[in-house]
């Protein structure tokens, strides 16, 4: 049976080209960058290449790109590195966020507020759009940083980050300060949106390898200069001091190069993908009591996330997967944890309906075809689930 992947926005396969990129430098050039023999300045020499690619893509200093262990260790280089470098000129320190965040914000938002930091969360609107005055009226004297995420992993929903940078801005000249900071999470954007900081008006911006088709465990926090920040890991000082640890060469070459491609092809793919992504969502809505999750518009080129009223999402996770079908759920039952989806809470779903969620994300491999295969057998899985539901739901 052909396996059709549609949890794009999960993880992504390492493309072709990416790995070839690697492969010399996991067999041949292995040096250690640190070292000042030849197979280290070998390595080194390769390494700063990818970093110079990284920043003329971003259009920034190459001294501003900090490699990473990945998206969360990224986020996690940002929130603590910057609030905790910075919490002595506050009186009473405040971060602001969403509530509809990666866990990798708001579990770091958690500890943070463990630690002292006053925590805004800022709401959201039915489509996943956050309240812009609320954010407005929440920025304040004690206000470290603002982080928004560009892109939602969920339902897709794209904030508008340069509106959001205005605002910050705004009061930054209004009260003659250089405070609050703004980081957005564009791990999710990269293969698709604009990603260069200073378009965006952002201090920080994180970016994974995993989401466009590069390595797992690569990322990168870009951190505009004269910014002060500690680091979280602490050893031999590498990544200008920020994040110590033999240098992942391999990986961060491959970050550069999966970068690289799909920022070059965003534009294409992403016409291509909305064309599937509408088909598929105006199919899939033909289905009885049915109703999409996020904008309608202002949402990722890749994601479908639809609710089937009456039925459990993991039971359809499981189904599709029978049928040689990836997709995932923002149910109960398929997350660590016994809470639904925090996301489709926030836009304000009750738990009952969050239980019969189902995230599509669409990827390089995707066809026409492939969505056809899936309208075919999707509505026989949901009327067979249903039919052994015991719940029935209004729409």
């Amino acid at each position: 049976m052909k396996r059709i992947y549609l949890d794009y926005a999960a993880t992504t396969p390492i493309r072709k080209e990416v790995r070839e990129t690697m492969k010399i430098f996991e067999e041949k050039i292995f040096g250690n960058p640190s070292s000042i023999h030849q197979e280290g300045r070998t390595a080194k020499t390769a390494l700063e290449k990818a970093r110079n690619l990284i920043a003329e893509i971003l259009e920034v200093k190459s001294s501003e790109i900090i490699f990473t262990n990945g998206g969360t260790e990224s986020i996690n280089l940002a929130l603590f590195g910057i609030s905790r470098a910075n919490k002595k000129f506050f009186k009473k320190p405040r971060l602001i966020t969403s509530k509809i965040e990666h866990p990798a914000v708001l579990n770091s938002m958690k500890q943070l507020e463990k630690e002292g930091f006053e925590i805004i969360y800022i709401n959201v609107n039915k489509d996943g759009l956050i309240n812009i005055n609320e954010l407005k009226n929440a920025i304040n004297e004690n206000t470290i940083l603002v982080s928004i995420m560009y892109a939602n992993n969920e339902i897709g929903t794209i904030q508008p980050i340069e509106k959001i940078s205005k605002i910050i801005k705004d009061y930054q000249n209004k009260k003659r300060k250089n405070f609050p900071l703004f980081h957005t999470d564009a791990c999710q954007a990269a293969g698709y949106l604009d990603i260069r900081p200073k378009k965006l008006g952002v201090d920080l911006l994180t970016l994974n390898a995993s989401k466009i088709y590069g390595p797992k465990a690569s990322g990168l926090l870009y951190i505009k200069e004269n910014t002060l920040i500690e680091p979280l890991i602490f050893g031999g000082g590498q990544e200008n001091n920020l994040r110590s640890g033999t240098e992942n060469v391999s990986g961060w070459i491959g970050l550069a190069k999966a970068l690289e491609l799909a920022q070059k092809e965003k534009d294409k793919e992403s016409k291509r993908l909305i064309k599937i992504r509408d088909y598929a969502i105006k199919n899939i809505l033909k289905i009885e009591k049915t109703f999409l999750n996020g904008h309608p518009k202002i949402r990722l080129p890749n994601n479908i996330n639809i609710i089937f009223l009456d039925i459990e999402g993991e039971a359809l996770v499981l189904k599709l997967d029978k049928f040689g079908i990836s997709a995932s759920t923002g149910s109960a039952c398929h997350s660590k944890t016994l809470e639904p989806s925090h996301v489709l809470t926030a836009i304000g779903l009750k738990r009952e309906a969050i239980h019969g969620s189902l995230r599509l994300t669409l990827g390089k491999e995707t066809t026409k075809k492939d969505i056809d295969y899936l309208l075919k057998v999707l509505p026989k899985i949901i009327k067979e689930l249903r039919a052994l539901s015991p719940i029935s739901l209004k729409k």
